[in-house]
């Protein structure tokens, strides 16, 4: 593990930390605005904290062809997965919300194999210690029966799973900012289209404003630029193992901030997701087997 993949991974860790904490502010503006309507303002929110950057680079790189395509590619993948996980989140709970999104770790691998990328079994030891974590982290003894939120939710990590592939794929032929930006526009965009179909009231907004401020600034603006950075160090099933994290800084952030304790099975939970983290860097790769 050289030091440009542990700065990576710690931009993806600081990635999760600002999503883990959206799950909050997510569930609050569920129940107050439209799906379409949080989705839009966020996502405009995300795309003018970036414009000084997006001016900038613009300046010095220009807009290609690549950099078009890319913006689409990605930006159709983060709003399927978002509009989901805003409709579904409304159905069911932030834990098993933050649990079913990240089953992204599991759909990652399994994709870039169809894609004949074949991962190192090491690789898939560490889904498995994951995915074992997750279970533990959100499910106290039973799961629950599987309603419609849950379903939106497994669907929303397909998105999130295209979108992971998507970066991936284009983050070597264009700017990162620039990509970043690009799929922030066409969210932004598509969203604002569909948002006339929903009622909007002045007292409910306001009192959606700073979920959407957190969401729009933070997560949206800061953190998928920061995954784009991160990413382009990274073999994209590492990157999914690292941003999953965001159900365990969900969790810590409830036991921070609100005063949620911690029990023994979410503590071991935690550990075992951590560990599979260093576990999927330390172990053993073989030329061509790992891959991009």
């Amino acid at each position: 593990m050289n030091k440009t993949e542990i700065t990576h991974i710690g931009i993806l860790l600081l990635t999760s930390l600002i999503w883990g904490m959206a799950f909050v502010a997510q569930s609050v503006g569920s129940h107050l605005v439209g799906p379409f309507t949080f989705m839009a303002l966020r996502s405009w929110l995300g795309f003018f904290v970036l414009a000084p950057l997006l001016l900038h680079t613009l300046r010095k790189v220009g807009v290609n062809r690549n950099l078009v395509i890319g913006s689409i590619c990605c930006g159709m993948g983060l709003f399927v997965g978002s509009i989901l996980q805003q409709f579904g989140i409304a159905y069911t709970t932030t834990a098993k919300a933050g649990f079913i999104t990240a089953l992204y770790m599991i759909f990652v691998p399994i994709c870039s194999w169809f894609l004949h990328k074949p991962i190192h079994k090491q690789i898939w030891i560490s889904v498995l210690m994951s995915v074992m974590g997750l279970y533990l982290l959100c499910f106290h003894g039973s799961i629950a029966a599987f309603n419609q939120g849950d379903l939106l939710m497994l669907l929303a990590a397909l998105g999130f799973t295209f979108q992971i592939l998507a970066v991936n794929h284009f983050v070597t032929q264009c700017h990162p900012i620039l990509l970043s930006g690009g799929q922030f526009l066409f969210c932004a965009i598509l969203s604002t289209l569909l948002m006339t179909t929903e009622t909007i009231t002045l007292p409910t907004l306001k009192q959606a404003m700073i979920p959407i401020l957190y969401t729009g600034i933070f997560s949206t603006g800061v953190a998928y630029t920061l995954q784009m950075i991160g990413q382009k160090g990274l073999n994209p099933t590492i990157s999914s193992l690292v941003m999953c994290l965001e159900s365990v800084f969900s969790a810590l952030g409830g036991w921070l901030l609100l005063g949620q304790s911690l029990s023994i099975q979410e503590l071991t939970g935690c550990s075992l997701m951590f560990l599979a983290i260093i576990f999927s860097q330390v172990s053993p790769r073989k030329k061509g087997v790992v891959s991009r």
